[in-house]
């Protein structure tokens, strides 16, 4: 589950992390754009509920120096050994360049240079090494953890694919859809033993069509209207989001999102009950997924519910779903 859960402030997530382990959640998963930073909801989790695993997805390359990065993750790692893994990614330039004042620049070296850093760093050593996009003297973790964490990398096209099967433990996907999983992981070739594949899932866990829709299609025009996600949906081959992409070249917002059609919506932004949403991700692990991370998105049912909705929705959408909707 990707966490924290929108409408529920930090301090009341102790009673979300035990649900979630109950509902037969294994990890929860944080992000990083505008909300809460991605270490915070997960030092709360490995204090609060210390059978769940961790990871970040992602923290960016970028918005952190290396040194201060390896630091939130080895110290996240000390407090929950052998249960946290990192991701990292290059971001976007909204949230680098204009909403952090940083250079949004050679976005794979960025992330290549700060992965081989992390790598060496966060098993004790002293690194003094010229990168090509930095320059680290003489870093030492002073408390390098006992159990390197993991080091996953968030990647949507084949270079950035081919650097995490190389490279590092793992790999991040975002945006896709079940179907979309096997030509992402074409790209990784034979993987190595230990190697993961996470993937973020959109989730609307509603029977209101409509509400899931309108809501996919505002998130779809905010997001896959951006260069990196344009372009690999585009190497995907999908070439119904053609007239969005105009419509938004030309200034036409309104007109963009009308041109979403429902089966992308459908594809990408999972709906209906929370049992057919349970079904639908299992999907994706039958196309190789080895941790389906659930986004959970605002549902009429949940903000006229409040807490005690999302207590009743968490089992129904857990892993301990089956398919027919009954517990097991």
């Amino acid at each position: 589950m990707t966490v924290p859960l929108s409408g529920i402030p930090l301090a009341d997530h102790a009673a979300v992390y035990a649900a979630l382990d109950r509902a037969g959640f294994t990890d929860v998963w944080s992000s990083e754009v505008a909300g809460a930073d991605a270490f915070t909801p997960l030092a709360l989790a490995a204090a609060w509920q210390p059978r769940l695993r961790l990871g970040t997805a992602i923290a960016p390359v970028f918005t952190r120096g290396p040194g201060l990065l390896a630091m939130s993750a080895a110290a996240l790692a000390e407090a929950a050994p052998g249960r946290f893994a990192l991701g990292i990614g290059a971001s976007s330039p909204v949230l680098v360049r204009d909403w952090n004042a940083v250079r949004f620049d050679e976005p794979f070296k960025r992330t290549r240079d700060v992965l081989r850093f992390l790598r060496a760093a966060l098993r004790g050593e002293t690194v003094d090494e010229v990168y090509d996009t930095f320059t680290v003297r003489r870093f030492t973790l002073e408390r390098p953890p006992a159990v390197p964490p993991p080091v996953l990398v968030a990647a949507l096209r084949p270079g950035m694919l081919r650097l995490a099967a190389a490279e590092a433990d793992g790999v991040i996907l975002n945006w896709l859809a079940a179907d979309d999983v096997p030509t992402a992981l074409a790209e990784l070739g034979e993987r190595r033993p230990g190697f993961e594949v996470a993937a973020r899932i959109f989730v609307c866990p509603t029977e209101d069509a409509e509400h899931a829709r309108a809501l996919g299609r505002r998130l779809i025009t905010g997001y896959l209207t951006v260069p990196a996600y344009a372009a690999f949906h585009r190497w995907l081959g999908r070439t119904q989001l053609d007239p969005m992409w105009e419509k938004w070249a030309a200034g036409d917002r309104r007109g963009a999102a009308a041109a979403v059609p429902d089966e992308v919506v459908d594809a990408l932004v999972l709906h209906g009950t929370p049992e057919d949403c349970a079904a639908q991700v299992r999907r994706y692990a039958e196309h190789g997924v080895d941790v389906p991370v659930l986004a959970v998105l605002p549902t009429p049912e949940l903000t006229a519910g409040g807490a005690a909705a999302l207590s009743a929705l968490l089992p129904r959408l857990g892993p301990r779903t089956g398919a027919a909707g009954e517990s097991r």
